[in-house]
């Protein structure tokens, strides 16, 4: 696995891993079902952004407003 895989796939493991620590009700699959099907997992994907060089609460931080305003910013 090349560096810029693996640190794709430890962003979305650890946003996903975020998402359950601020609501214990969701799972980690659906944690993960949310980072997939979201813009900002697109962003990460996209190496022109290097989202996935960012902090991950910095990037968290797009995830959360994704979902509570239903678009990314």
């Amino acid at each position: 696995m090349s560096e810029k895989t693996e640190m794709m796939v430890d962003m979305v493991k650890n946003l996903a891993i975020l998402l359950t620590e601020q609501d214990s009700r969701i799972t980690m699959e659906e944690a993960l079902a949310t980072v997939f099907n979201s813009e900002t997992y697109r962003k990460i994907m996209d190496e022109r952004t290097h989202f996935y060089h960012q902090s991950y609460y910095y990037v968290f931080a797009f995830l959360k407003e994704e979902l509570t305003k239903g678009k990314f910013q």
